[in-house]
Order: structure tokens, then sequence, then C-alpha cells
């Protein structure tokens, strides 16, 4: 007998799985597409164990109309897309002022820092050693200014979460990157980081050392999913399959699913493209600060990953933001031809108070919740997948951590 029916094979759900099946749960994993080829296979392929500020959105008035006019490179929206956006981004600019910001803080940063540990089992037992880097993350500064800044914030970090960090002049980052064509003013080196050369790989290393572990996975369509007695029944492609417990981990489709029970969740959907190059690119992954722009080398070739537009996850494809960070990255590499022809998107699934659902839904017994994770599915996956196992086998926790991760309103 299955004991949970995890929904969603990206990285949440699969690490969910895999801490629910260390528990002695028999566990069935269902996704529509093939383990890990949509928002987990479109992410920079970064364990970000120093990202522990979640992204807030810009407060500045003159900020946000920039965004709206193309301006910024950071975050994009469209005045058209406003009304069915208006509530969420409202909430998720309420809780970027500052002294919010830093309470959220200090309970998300409890997860980011536990990451790379909670990864570090399943990549020795996956086999996965060969698709990850632990040579950190470095921020490139075109700017003096912003170089001062990010060393503030970098020294405060180190203070507040322990985040280990080395700050490069311009001689420095250049010795670094032998392949940069161009001097900037310095750097940031975020040593505590890892990186991954194919995430979509590394998710389907989890999925087989899953069933290796005596798991399955079979295609379904979340739509199918509906109550059955005192469980939930989902018509898969090998038939009806039942267990007491669900765990929905379908990221920014969670909401819809959610909405046939009941639940009206307000969720920001920040879209993000990428494509790759080839490219004689940088060592590690790049942050060009001055442009929002990411540059990760990856199997298939220098992936040049872009900021945020808040758009409904429908809306067709607009690569103004893409073509901006192709550009701003080719000043500082030398770029070549474009790998695919048509450049990728996904969607982040980000909670207006920037911390993720991980928890039982309020008013249905066996509905178990992983999503919302923003910008760090792929970073947080297996730590949220083992804080929602603990939750469900009863185990006892952090009752602080718990109380932020519950499913609010």
């Amino acid at each position: 007998m299955t004991d949970c029916i995890i929904l969603g094979a990206g990285m949440v759900g699969v690490g969910t799985a895999l801490a629910l099946q260390e528990r002695g749960w028999s566990v069935l994993l269902i996704d529509r597409s093939d383990p890990g080829t949509e928002t987990s296979y479109g992410n920079a392929g970064i364990i970000q164990t120093e990202a522990v500020l979640p992204y807030a959105l810009p407060r500045s008035p003159v900020e946000l109309l920039k965004a709206a006019c193309g301006a910024n490179n950071q975050v994009a929206w469209q005045f058209r897309d406003l009304p069915g956006l208006i509530g969420p981004i409202t909430r998720y600019w309420h809780h970027s002022e500052k002294s919010r910001h830093l309470a959220v803080a200090r309970i998300y940063a409890q997860m980011i820092r536990q990451a790379s540990s909670d990864h570090t089992p399943f990549i020795a037992a996956a086999g996965a050693e060969g698709l990850i880097r632990r040579g950190g993350l470095r921020e490139l500064h075109r700017d003096p200014r912003t170089l001062e800044l990010s060393a503030h914030g970098a020294e405060w970090k180190k203070q507040e979460f322990g985040v280990a960090s080395v700050i490069e002049d311009g001689e420095a980052v250049a010795a670094a990157e032998p392949n940069l064509k161009r001097r900037v003013a310095g750097g940031v080196h975020w040593t505590d980081a890892w990186s991954c050369s194919n995430p979509g790989a590394l998710v389907e290393a989890y999925v087989k050392l899953l069933t290796e572990r005596g798991g399955a996975f079979v295609h379904a369509d979340a739509q199918r999913l509906r109550p059955d007695g005192s469980g939930w029944q989902i018509d898969t492609a090998n038939g009806p399959q039942h267990a007491p417990n669900i765990v929905l981990a379908l990221g920014p489709w969670t909401p819809l699913i959610l909405r046939r029970f009941g639940y009206n969740i307000p969720m920001v959907i920040k879209r993000g493209y990428h494509r790759h190059y080839v490219a004689a690119g940088p060592q590690t992954p790049i942050v060009d600060v001055n442009n929002s722009t990411v540059a990760a080398p990856m199997h298939a070739g220098l992936r040049i990953l872009t900021g945020a537009e808040l758009t409904p996850i429908n809306s067709p494809a607009r690569m103004g933001q893409l073509d901006r960070s192709v550009k701003a990255i080719n000043e500082l590499f030398d770029l070549g031809s474009p790998v695919e022809q048509t450049p990728w998107f996904g969607s982040r699934p980000c909670m207006p108070r920037m911390m993720p659902v991980v928890a039982e839904a309020p008013r249905h017994k066996g509905l178990w919740l992983n999503f919302g994770h923003g910008h760090q599915g792929f970073t947080l996956g297996p730590t949220t997948g083992r804080i929602l196992a603990e939750r469900m086998s009863g185990e006892a926790g952090d009752t602080e951590l718990h109380r932020a991760l519950n499913l609010q309103g």
C-alpha cells in the first residue's frame, strides 16, 4: 500500500519523497511531465546557501516605474497585467519593507543555511558528484559604488548568519576569471555556494535513487486528484492510485489545484528566461549585478538567465529582458552562437510573505503542501522536503519555523 502520493517531480517534490522514504513511508511520485523538466530544469543550478535574504520587491516608486517602462532589468512588468496581479504584488511589496523583510530573513535563513548539508547525502547516494561544483558564486560589479554596498552587505551576512565571502578587487577578479574580456570594479565571491552543471539531470538522479530504494514514479495530471473516503485518489497512466496522504509540490501550478478545494492562494509569478550560448565563459556562475543577469556554465553551454518578469503564468513570452541580459554578458565574455533556436522560460512561485508553504492544509486531513519557494526551489527542495516529512511523521520541530511555514489566511 502507498502511504503518500507526491504530486510534482521537481526538486521540491523529489526532496519530499526521498525524505518520507527515509522515514519508512511508501511513496509514489507523480507528474504530468518527466522529472526535472519544468522549473527545476531552467534555473541557474546554484545551491545558494548565501541567499539568506529572500528576494524583496523594489520599494521605491521610481524603481517600480522603471520596471513598468522596461528600464529596470531586475524586475519587469506591464500595466496591462496589473488587474490580475495587484493584490498579491501589493502584499509582496508590503512585506518587502526593511524591518518586515529582516524578520522573515531571520527565519528563512535557518533553512537556506542547511541546504547544502541536506543535498549532500542524496548527491552521494545518487552518484551525482560529477554534476556538482563547490567553487562558489561570484558577483561582478562594474560600479565601485555597488561593490562597496555589497561588501558592507557581505560583512553583515557574515556577522549575522555566518555566510562566508571574499571581497575581490578588479585584479583579483581578472585572475580568477581568465575569460573575462573587460575590467570590472571588483566582485564578491560567495564561497559557500555550490553549483550544478545540469539541474534537470540532478533531479533525474534523485528520482532514480528514489526508485532504487523502492519508490515509484508514474505520469498523471494533477487535475485528476480527488478525495476518496479517508484518503485521496488520482487516475494515472498505470490506473487509479490511492493513498491516505497527498503532497502538492507543484510550484506555480499548486494554487490552481487548491482552488478546487476552496483555497484562494495569492501568489506572485516571477517569470525567468534563459538561453545557452557557445562561449568561453566564467569558471563559476557569475551575477552581473549592475544588469541583474546570471551566467552559469552548464553542460549545454553558458546559460544566461534574466531577472524577474511579473506576469500571469500563461502570458506570452516577451524577450526584452533576455535580450538585455545577453548583451550585458557579451560585454564581459565572448559569446558565440545560441545553442537553442527558442529561449526557455518558466515561472518562479513566490508567496507575498517570501516564505514557502510547508504544512498540512488547514481544512483537509492528509492534504500536505510544499510550494512557494520563489527563486530557491532548487536550493531548498531537500530541506523543506525534510521539514515536511518531519511534520507528517509527528517529529518534534521548531515551533516558530513551523508557524511561519503554515498556510496563512
